[in-house]
């Protein structure tokens, strides 16, 4: 990771190495806190971020289900987010982390009496799954891990303690010789990959799992907006894992994933094997919104 010059710390912008927390955190020990993964892209107006208003909601409906009391707006996070670009000066992509945790000063499992913390930091980060996934694809393993279940944890929440299932399924599947792991629901059902959605393509068709037990994800979101302009017809429904091995195409979409493409799953070959034609037509849209070259999606972009 590449050091920026400054952090935000409840207010205060902090120099980089001085963004400190003590070893008695709460959240450090006990896992209660949130956060979000925003991108800020480098258009020809400028740096500018993605959905800025749609993440912060999100961060702070995540700080609302596990029952954090934000100490700052909507409006304020926003603010902070965007003067936190300017003070840094980035001249290339931005991957922005607002986090909100429970601080020291409290022990114990009863978490309502420990002081809340709000930081954001942004650093430069290129593609998440590298740039060649990008263009021809990755390999991906189904995980031994079940998604976490919404019967034991509150999977609408981009709460910190769930991503430990995640990391578990993401070690599983890299130390295997795959780039990513997908995960399965506590019925067998196809819920996402590590970090990601997923998405497969059958005769033409455009298929996601509902949002039953993982996040409501931005990029899916965006993906099936920009499938809604294309008429590309779009289904949401739970899918196997066999019917993964048999699609014509699939792709991972997420924040920091954007929009990968899925060469192999399990040993089997995906389609021919590389970018498929509408995974490319996606990917190849998404990246003209994010980088300010479709007006119709201007609004999704806050410069800087």
């Amino acid at each position: 990771m590449e050091k920026a010059k400054f952090i935000w710390m409840d207010g205060e912008f902090v120099d980089w190495d001085e963004a400190k927390v003590h070893v008695l955190t709460h959240t450090l020990h006990y896992g209660n806190g949130v956060f979000e993964g925003t991108r800020a892209y480098k258009t020809n107006r400028g740096l500018a971020i993605f959905r800025l208003k749609e993440h912060t909601k999100r961060l702070l409906n995540s700080a609302k289900i596990v029952a954090i009391k934000t100490p700052f707006s909507q409006e304020e996070l926003e603010k902070a987010q965007i003067e936190l670009l300017r003070k840094n000066g980035f001249d290339s992509n931005v991957y922005i982390r607002p986090l909100i945790y429970l601080g020291y000063g409290v022990m114990g499992l009863y978490h309502a009496n420990a002081p809340v913390n709000v930081a954001i930091a942004a650093w430069k980060w290129g593609a998440y799954l590298g740039e060649e996934g990008l263009k021809n694809g990755i390999k991906v393993k189904t995980s031994s891990f079940t998604r976490n279940s919404v019967k034991s944890t509150m999977t609408k929440a981009k709460a910190v303690a769930n991503y430990l299932n995640s990391q578990m399924a993401k070690y599983e599947a890299v130390i295997a010789g795959y780039e990513e792991a997908l995960l399965l629901d506590d019925e067998g059902f196809v819920a996402e990959g590590s970090g990601e959605c997923i998405f497969i393509v059958r005769d033409g068709i455009l298929i996601t799992p509902p949002n039953d037990n993982s996040l409501e994800s931005i990029t899916q979101d965006t993906i099936l907006q920009i499938a809604k302009e294309k008429n590309i017809p779009v289904e949401r429904r739970r899918i196997t894992r066999d019917e993964v091995y048999i699609a014509d195409e699939a792709f991972f979409t997420g924040t920091a994933a954007e929009v990968t493409p899925i060469k192999e799953v399990d040993g089997r070959v995906i389609g021919d094997g590389k970018r498929g034609e509408m995974t490319r037509e996606l990917q190849e849209a998404y990246f003209d919104i994010v980088y300010g070259r479709n007006s119709a999606y201007e609004h999704m972009l806050t410069y800087i």
